[in-house]
């Protein structure tokens, strides 16, 4: 509040009553005498900005390694630009080849299976609630004589689980920060951040990647495997066939190699096979079809990709009785704990959707689905050869692998993004050795495939 002052020569009784003064006691005076001016105060209210409140911070420190992490994780951090796109051309008809989400239907056979035990749970004779946190027993079992018949991997080594992803990082728990990795270069970044949150590695450099991270360079001239003679020891190896991002398949005799590989360090290889069912050529599904591997490796795939599950989230690890640690303690007791603390079981209802995958009108189900998206691929790659590019994937994976040589991917990304409204994946989001590349998605709806497609031969004609 503030109070102007302003001089006056009348006196009024109603200031007067104001300013509590009884000016009726003045006396006269002489004429050569000046009355004082009579002082009228006017209130004016002024709002005052409130006091800056500075917020409460707690005394527990960030950790650390967080801080290590690049930006967001890539797929959110393409959602955000394909949002930021979205706003800035809100009639355009964006297509999303980009991240790796399924679009078809899941087959009738299979949502049948998960409406009837949805159903069940509400009967008195149908109703579970927790169940075993390593997948119930009949999954377990069929997974196991489905995917391994004859490979000596029985019931006991399946856990199931939400899927491939979250798996890692439960596999990232057992191994602890103490451990050395590689990966594949390009590869999955859920295996380099799930290491960085762990504490494995060591601060990021631009084009070099994650210290204490071993990075095996997959490119053209190597046919996408890694010259395993110039790779360091390390105590971990994620490894990925068919491939995510480059849709590259480990032959028989190269995951031979591997896997003698591993024996030869003492190393344990985390194989994930979650697009296994896509491949087309003579090449190992499964790492455990590679004689010896039981000894030196842990096989993680999922439903996700083959039966539309990735919304549903169902998923399997296997871990064979013969891997053991430096010490003989049998690596699946501590997985088993690691499961136990960290999860509660898959849904019931989605082991129930599982079980129908894996019925014969289930895997036939899943193939027709797979047909169709590796139909997708078959248009995209002709795409981008018509048009000169050099391409690679898209035989043994929904992905295509697109050559942008001396560019940015980032740049290829934002190129693609803005002249024709299609979202694709940047290459170096996927390591160092991603630089230069994009990948292109294969799931999704075949008039938005076609669409395009038109519109890369538009841009690139």
């Amino acid at each position: 509040m503030s109070l102007l002052n302003h001089p006056s020569t009348s006196i009024s009784s109603s200031s007067s009553a104001f300013l509590g003064r009884d000016h009726r006691r003045l006396k006269t005076r002489p004429h050569n005498v000046l009355l004082p001016a009579k002082r009228s105060w006017i209130c004016k209210c002024v709002a005052t900005p409130p006091a800056e409140v500075t917020a409460y911070k707690t005394k527990v420190s960030r950790n650390a390694n967080m801080a290590k992490l690049e930006a967001g994780y890539l797929f959110p951090e393409i959602a955000r630009r394909r949002a930021a796109h979205m706003l800035k051309y809100p009639d355009a008809q964006v297509i999303s080849l980009g991240i790796g989400d399924t679009t078809e239907p899941i087959p009738d056979v299979i949502t049948s299976a998960m409406s009837k035990r949805s159903d069940a749970l509400s009967t008195i004779e149908g109703y579970s609630g927790y169940g075993a946190e390593q997948g119930e027993k009949l999954l377990r079992a069929t997974i196991a004589s489905t995917y391994y018949a004859n490979l000596g991997i029985e019931e006991g080594d399946i856990f199931v689980s939400d899927g491939a992803k979250s798996d890692i990082s439960r596999l990232q728990v057992l191994f602890g920060s103490e451990v050395t990795m590689a990966v594949q270069d390009p590869s999955y970044p859920a295996y380099v951040d799930s290491s960085v949150i762990m504490g494995q590695t060591g601060q990021y450099q631009k084009d070099v990647g994650y210290g204490n991270i071993e990075y095996m360079k997959c490119t053209p001239e190597n046919g996408f495997f890694p010259d395993l003679s110039t790779v360091p020891r390390t105590d971990v190896i994620f490894f990925c066939s068919p491939n995510n991002p480059t849709g590259s398949a480990a032959t028989r005799d190269q995951l031979t190699q591997l896997v003698q590989f591993a024996k030869d360090n003492g190393s344990i290889i985390v194989y994930d096979s979650a697009y296994a069912m896509y491949m087309s050529d003579d090449n190992p599904k499964s790492i455990f079809q590679i004689p010896g591997a039981k000894e030196v490796a842990i096989e993680t795939s999922s439903f996700s990709k083959y039966a539309g599950f990735t919304g549903v989230r169902l998923g399997w690890t296997v871990v064979p009785k013969e891997l053991q640690f430096s010490d003989g303690f049998p690596v699946a007791k501590d997985f088993n704990r690691i499961v136990c603390t960290c999860f509660n079981g898959a849904s019931n209802i989605a082991q129930a959707g599982g079980l129908a995958c894996l019925s014969p009108e289930g895997i036939k189900a899943m193939h027709d689905v797979i047909g169709f998206y590796k139909e997708n691929t078959e248009i995209i790659v002709k795409t981008f050869n018509s048009l000169g590019f050099n391409v690679y994937g898209g035989k043994n994976a929904p992905y295509v692998w697109v050559h942008f040589p001396g560019q940015s991917s980032w740049d290829v990304f934002a190129e693609i993004l803005e002249n024709t409204h299609v979202v694709t994946t940047p290459g170096s989001g996927f390591g160092p050795g991603g630089e230069g590349f994009v990948r292109v998605s294969a799931f999704g709806h075949r008039a938005n495939v076609l669409e395009a497609c038109r519109r890369f031969k538009e841009l690139y004609k």
